[in-house]
């Protein structure tokens, strides 16, 4: 075997088929899976099918069907392993050179795996055994009833130092491949390996595949050092990048549309019982962007769900931190807290699965967490201290890297500071009592608008603001922005190939220069259509569509340094990469004015420090767009 499957399945795992197929076949959301035509026939309703939680494409007008490696095979003509080489480097997993070594490694991978299934077995054998009556006992009394044990597999581990050991030894198993599983540990001046798992009630850990990998164990003893101990990494068992439960849980958050993500073992068990089988956990740790991204595979909106306690708010904070940056268009996450002192486990007896389901229901955004970990938590009783407030907030959202999402945040964020600009008399209770908070003069700031509100009276704003003379000039959009967009447009013509890569982006650009949005009307009509198009159909269908003096205005406008785009043996690589730039520059850009002329408007309303502050930070980012793309054309025509 050229590659182990094992390493197969990483790149699966880290690669969702909807992304790429979505290269090759414009796909739409249906329910569950994603829709588009054919790449395989022609056809003008579609049957092609991608279901990112199976790993899967479906084609019914075709009848193919396969994994990612398949579709690139399929579609570019590739070998086997010219596809796996592909997909591995996006995934960034490093395939290992095919050698005897490693082959012989790919066998000791296979025994290892045997191994952990005769411990597991073995774990399960003594909790049904005489040693195993407390640990029984335990289980009773959190009901976990015998069918639950056999479901989860939940075993016992003797408080002697070498059954486990022992017994595998006994069946041939070299220490040191029990050592490297780590079911076996050392400690400084102790000489003999001795079981890692001693007096404990085990939970088996299984990959994707539902093979048992590592363990965790709950100690039996009050005085234990640790209550809870996992495995640690190994060559089977990478935690960060695992989900307990996630190969049992999956089928069920396909039928739900939904995962929820809990803290341990117990809480998963709990939350299966009372009717949540598309419940995980993370493996001792917090969530990490691996997990996250396995999450998202088979929901848009996982919910987390934390204990209500302290360290369920600081785990709750921390996944926070870990979701921001790799928000997507689509893709956030809900965050559910229990009540204070309890788990789902300790719910679900007091109060029933409704209790569960009031929970979860009331599982609340993530941008309203972010502002409540920095607003409820600061006194905002001056100037100073909500100006604080405004920089720690825009500091976070600036961290988020798709930029249509972080300006959606941004817009959040600073219509709920806005509501922050009053006077302030004390603690948070006074400052949101009925929704509204007054101001030294005595007005109401009134609430955010909802849904079936009447629309607002018009506003007329009398006077100056002598902030907004003082904010520094910013450079104009329009020369730069419209020697951008013919780039774009005019490449996009000249090399309509690229189409496939920066449709998309091409479609949600807004454009200013007339010229460029007709052209890129006819980009459009073109992309929909099957195959890729030739420079001169393109030109064919300009002078049909009345176009051409469009073309020409359009030309006029291309810059000298970017003239070589429009060469027909341009270098594809430098291409390509020159004009997803310049898409991601002029979505910022536009982004970045919207968001100039929205902070000017506050500042004429509201002529406060933060709405100032806020002023200057967007003309400095301008200031710095500005400046790159001014040096970036000295290069380019020098």
């Amino acid at each position: 075997m050229r590659y182990p499957p094992h390493i197969l399945e990483e790149i699966r795992a880290r690669v969702p088929t909807s992304e790429v197929v979505g290269r090759r076949v414009r796909l739409k959301k249906a329910g569950r899976e994603w829709r588009g035509l054919s790449p395989f026939n022609s056809e003008k309703t579609p049957s092609f099918y991608v279901n990112d939680q199976k790993q899967f494409y479906h084609c019914f007008s075709s009848g193919k069907h396969g994994d990612i490696f398949r579709f690139v095979m399929e579609t570019e003509g590739l070998s086997f392993p010219e596809a796996v080489e592909r997909l591995a480097s996006e995934a960034g997993v490093t395939l290992p050179k095919m050698t005897v070594e490693s082959e012989q490694a790919e066998e000791r991978r296979k025994g290892a795996l045997e191994v952990m299934e005769l411990a597991a077995a073995y774990f399960e054998e003594q909790l049904r055994g005489q040693a195993g009556a407390e640990a029984r006992a335990y289980l009773d009394r959190r009901a976990l009833s015998e069918a639950t044990r056999q479901k989860f597999r939940l075993g016992y581990s003797l408080s002697g130092r070498y059954a486990l050991r022992d017994y595998l030894a006994g069946k041939g198993v070299d220490r040191d491949l029990m050592l490297e599983l780590g079911l076996l540990a050392t400690a400084e001046g102790v000489s003999v390996p001795y079981d890692k798992f001693r007096d404990r009630i085990m939970f088996p850990i299984l990959d994707i595949r539902g093979r048992v990998v590592a363990f965790g164990g709950r100690a039996m003893q009050a005085d234990a050092k640790a209550k809870y101990m996992n495995s640690p990494e190994t060559p089977l068992f990478h935690k960060g990048r695992m989900l307990y439960n996630l190969h049992a849980a999956r089928k069920a958050a396909h039928d739900q549309s939904r995962i929820i993500a809990v803290e341990g073992y117990v809480d998963v068990i709990a939350m299966t019982l009372a009717g949540y089988p598309e419940t995980v956990a993370p493996l001792g740790t917090a969530l990490t962007e691996d997990q996250l991204a396995l999450l998202w595979r088979h929901a848009d909106e996982p919910i987390l769900c934390f204990d209500g306690d302290g360290a369920g708010q600081r785990a709750a904070f921390r996944a926070l931190d870990v979701a921001l940056p790799m928000l997507e268009p689509g893709k956030s996450l809900r965050i559910a807290m229990l009540p204070e002192g309890q788990d789902p486990d300790d719910l679900m007896r007091a109060s029933g699965p409704s209790a569960i389901e009031a929970v979860l229901s009331g599982a609340r955004p993530l941008v309203e967490m972010l502002w409540a970990r920095e607003s409820e938590a600061a006194t905002l009783d001056t100037p100073e201290r909500r100006a604080g407030l405004a920089r720690t907030l825009r500091e976070t959202v600036a961290g988020i890297r798709d930029e249509t999402v972080r300006r959606f945040y941004r817009d959040d964020i600073e219509e709920r500071l806005r509501g922050l600009s009053g006077g302030f008399s004390g603690g948070r209770a006074e400052r949101m009592a009925g929704g509204r908070t007054a101001n030294p003069r005595g007005t109401p700031f009134q609430r955010r608008p909802r849904p079936g509100d009447p629309p607002p009276s018009p506003r007329i704003t009398t006077g100056f603001n002598p902030l907004l003379k003082a904010a520094a000039p910013v450079p104009a959009a329009g020369g730069r922005a419209a020697k951008r967009e013919a780039m774009i447009v005019m490449s996009l013509l000249a090399h309509p190939e690229l189409l496939g890569i920066e449709e998309e982006a091409l479609a949600a650009l807004e454009l200013v220069n007339p010229d460029a949005r007709a052209l890129r009307a006819l980009l459009l009509d073109r992309a929909a259509e099957a195959g890729t198009p030739e420079p001169e159909l393109m030109e064919a269908r300009l002078r049909r569509a009345g176009l051409e003096e469009a073309h020409g205005r359009l030309l006029a406008l291309v810059g000298p340094g970017d003239r070589w785009m429009l060469d027909p043996n341009a270098d594809p690589q430098r291409l390509e990469q020159t004009l997803h730039q310049a898409v991601i520059l002029h979505r910022q850009s536009g982004a970045l004015h919207s968001e100039l002329h929205q902070a000017e408007r506050a500042l004429a309303e509201d002529g406060s420090e933060a709405n100032f502050a806020w002023l200057c930070d967007v003309q400095q980012q301008l200031a710095v767009i500005a400046a790159a793309e001014a040096e970036a054309e000295v290069s380019q025509e020098g």
